[in-house]
């Protein structure tokens, strides 16, 4: 409008508003989530579009009847044996993620489960021999390039975050006789298992036969070949008990 002789433009008023109901909407997915206050109104635009396009992909379900639960998919997201995959509400999946639910139970996600970008959960890719499950729990976070076998059942516990390229190898191949080759002499199985409210670092491997108790925290870079207790803090190639986060009585 003209004023006194000048244009005067009216800026925008309605950010904070549109701020607050983006935070109201995400809360329904993380209840302590709370914008950075020097989050910057082009990022904040880009955030929410990229959001959008998400819900939008997982809304193509519906094609498959199967229903979203209000899923995020990334780009190029792919599914196997879609009928023995379960997952609950708010499932994010980042680009070109795959599950393939190869398996006498298939896969199960909980509520709130994300997957970075270029992750696998494979239960198994062997027709004759195929694997038994992947169970992951409620509020589960798992950062980019994981990979996630369940030949031998893979249960990771509510509320875990995981760094980037964790993987799990719930099988071993039989070498036993050396006058047969080893790819010919079979597997054997016998599971892995992830207690809830871990904290496992970036690049961390967990090999066929580990339990890890609840709590626990495991550094990054470590190859875990053997069970640890609730509360422990583990680290090393292979790993061992650093300290416990109890102190003892």
């Amino acid at each position: 409008m003209l004023q006194s002789g000048k244009l005067c433009v009216k800026q925008p008023e309605r950010l904070p508003e549109m701020k607050t109901l983006i935070e109201h909407v995400i809360r329904q997915r993380n209840p302590e989530f709370r914008f950075d206050e020097n989050l910057n109104t082009s990022a904040l635009i880009s955030f929410v579009w990229g959001q959008l396009n998400s819900v939008l992909r997982g809304i193509r379900l519906l094609i498959r009847f199967r229903n979203p639960h209000l899923a995020m998919l990334g780009r190029k997201v792919r599914f196997f044996n879609l009928t023995k995959i379960r997952f609950g509400r708010f499932m994010k999946l980042g680009d070109q993620v795959c599950l393939s639910a190869l398996g006498s139970e298939g896969i199960t996600l909980g509520d709130n489960v994300g997957l970075g970008c270029f992750s696998r959960v494979i239960v198994s890719t062997s027709l004759n021999q195929i694997g038994t499950y992947i169970r992951i729990g409620n509020n589960v976070g798992i950062g980019e390039y994981a990979y996630l076998g369940g030949a031998g059942g893979l249960e990771i516990g509510d509320d875990c975050i995981v760094g980037q390229y964790f993987s799990c190898h719930p099988e071993n191949h039989n070498y036993g006789n050396p006058e047969i080759p080893i790819r010919m002499q079979g597997v054997n199985r016998k599971g892995i298992k992830i207690g809830s409210n871990c904290w496992i670092g970036s690049k961390v491997t967990i090999l066929d036969g580990a339990i890890i108790g609840e709590g626990c925290i495991i550094a990054a870079g470590s190859v875990v070949t053997k069970s640890f207790p609730a509360n422990s803090i583990i680290g090393g190639v292979p790993a061992k008990l650093l300290k416990s986060r109890v102190e003892e009585k």
